[in-house]
């Protein structure tokens, strides 16, 4: 076996086994009733998919992935997670209703992001430029990709307030 081959088995075993680490951590991340599995699944699915980044090449996004929602909004979640209602307490019946209209909600944003999917005139992605120095990442994010900057920011602002949220819901339960 040559040395390019076995490079490229190896690659793709590791491919494979990031791939099982974001399924199975989507899988931890939904199916568990204890929010600390869930938590941890969400982890393991969302480093998984920044592994699957670097596997693509983009060092930059798998960073922004890490730093954004392994390092932040997982981070806000943990701290809802400890001001809310203790882990010892029953945890309530899931109600029916409240199950379909989840259903339904998550069918409805897969449905459109499908439907944008399809009728997006995807082009080829541009050659990339050497230049991945600090100067040259903060310029970019300032100006060709300033909108991408902003939804991250109001992705963050939106946790924040449902972290928020959660704690004034679940005291308001403790009392």
């Amino acid at each position: 076996m040559s040395g390019s081959l076995l490079v490229d088995s190896l690659a793709h075993a590791v491919f494979w086994v990031v791939v099982g680490i974001v399924i199975g951590g989507a899988a931890l991340a939904v199916f568990p009733r204890n929010i600390v599995y869930n938590i941890l699944g969400l982890i393991a699915c969302l480093s998984g998919v920044a592994a699957l980044f670097l596997y693509l090449g983009s060092f930059f996004l798998a960073l922004m992935q890490l730093l954004i929602y392994v390092g932040a909004i997982c981070i806000a979640i943990v701290f809802a997670i400890m001001l809310s209602r203790p882990l010892h307490l029953e945890v309530p019946k899931r109600r029916m209703p409240k199950l379909a209209a989840g259903i339904g909600a998550a069918s409805i944003f897969f449905v459109a992001i499908a439907a944008v999917a399809w009728k997006t005139a995807w082009k080829p992605a541009a050659e990339r430029g050497a230049d991945w120095t600090i100067t040259t990442i903060g310029h970019l994010l300032l100006t060709r990709y300033a909108l991408v900057f902003e939804v991250i920011s109001l992705v963050l602002l939106v946790a924040i307030i449902g972290a928020i949220v959660t704690t004034g819901f679940s005291r308001r339960l403790s009392s």
